[in-house]
Order: structure tokens, then C-alpha cells, then sequence
């Protein structure tokens, strides 16, 4: 949903962080006419998440050798 060029300029810098932030486009509309402010660089998804050390007991490649076959039923 585009936003009017008055709200742009009222709230312009929590405006763009935000859009820094989410990585999503914003529609702007003027004069009956729509103009669109986009990152240039593409915000990773994951890229925010915070480590958590520890979180895995053990050898994690223990997880990835093990026989889960008597565990699974299709």
C-alpha cells in the first residue's frame, strides 16, 4: 500500500530504516503517480539471528551419523 509524499517527509528517517531493516519495497505515491524506494543490497533473512553456543550437547556430527530409520514411519 503506497504511502503520500506529506507522510514520507514527516517520518523520512524511521521511514527508510525501516526499510533498510526489512528488506521490503515502499510504494510512494505523488500527483497520482508512484515511485518505489528499494535497497539497493538485499537484507539476509538470517543474518539477524543471534548465536546461542552450547545450544547443541554433544559432537554435532554425531546428529548427522545417526540411524534415525527405526524412528521414522512414512
Amino acid at each position: 500500500m503506497p504511502i503520500s509524499a506529506s507522510r514520507l517527509r514527516a517520518d523520512i528517517y524511521r521511514i527508510l530504516d525501516q526499510i533498510l531493516e526489512t528488506g521490503r519495497p515502499l510504494e510512494i505515491e505523488r500527483s497520482g503517480r508512484r515511485l518505489k524506494i528499494v535497497p539497493v543490497e538485499p537484507v539476509l533473512r538470517l543474518g539477524s539471528l543471534s548465536k546461542h553456543p552450547g545450544a547443541v550437547v554433544g559432537d554435532p556430527s554425531d546428529l548427522v551419523h545417526t540411524d534415525w530409520s527405526a524412528e521414522w514411519k512414512p
